[in-house]
């Protein structure tokens, strides 16, 4: 179902990808890693080996073969060879019936930040979760202090619904966040 999915913004390429990939993902994580560590769950020395990268991809693929998931990473559309991964962007939980929802989480490479790559790639994707997926809510997280992620996601329409206490445990522990919610209006 997903598998070969690339959709295209106007500088981005988002691409799903399959464990042949392994490696680009694996450098992607080793340059990212300090950046990302203040806002991620803490990451075992496993998860920074090939090996990992590679069953994670295949298990991300199963998800999304299932329905449960969207993700796609991030290139810049110049990069025709997809060799410099800049982020990814994730529909996490997906669940049908009456909810129809999602849980969005991204994440950006330090050196490409505040060049409005996120807003514009998760605008995309919320174009496709919308009108593809079919998709009528679409839930994000936000840690209080993560300025830069709730201005992407209040550009696109966000709302806020609350603080949710000490929800997730970030960087070893647990964090509040700011719970963001964006409806399909065209749904009914």
């Amino acid at each position: 179902m997903m598998k070969g999915l690339q959709l295209e913004s106007e500088r981005l390429v988002l691409k799903v990808l399959d464990d042949l990939y392994a490696d680009k993902v694996l450098d992607y994580f080793n340059r990212n890693s300090d950046f990302l560590n203040r806002w991620e769950s803490i990451k075992t020395a496993e998860f920074y080996t090939l090996d990992f990268q590679k069953q994670q991809l295949k298990d991300e693929l199963k998800k999304m073969e299932e329905g449960k998931l969207l993700k796609v990473w991030i290139f810049e559309k110049e990069d025709i060879e997809f060799d410099n991964i800049i982020g990814s962007i994730a529909l996490n939980e997906i669940v049908r019936g009456c909810f129809q929802s999602c849980f969005l989480g991204y994440r950006i490479d330090e050196s490409k930040t505040n060049k409005g790559y996120m807003t514009e790639g998760v605008k995309r994707i919320v174009e496709y979760a919308f009108n593809d997926l079919k998709l009528h809510r679409i839930e994000g997280n936000i840690i209080p202090n993560n300025i830069a992620s709730l201005k992407v996601v209040e550009k696109l329409g966000f709302y806020n619904e609350g603080l949710a206490k000490r929800y997730l445990k970030i960087n070893g522990k647990w964090q509040d966040h700011i719970h963001m919610v964006l409806l399909n209006d065209e749904m009914d």
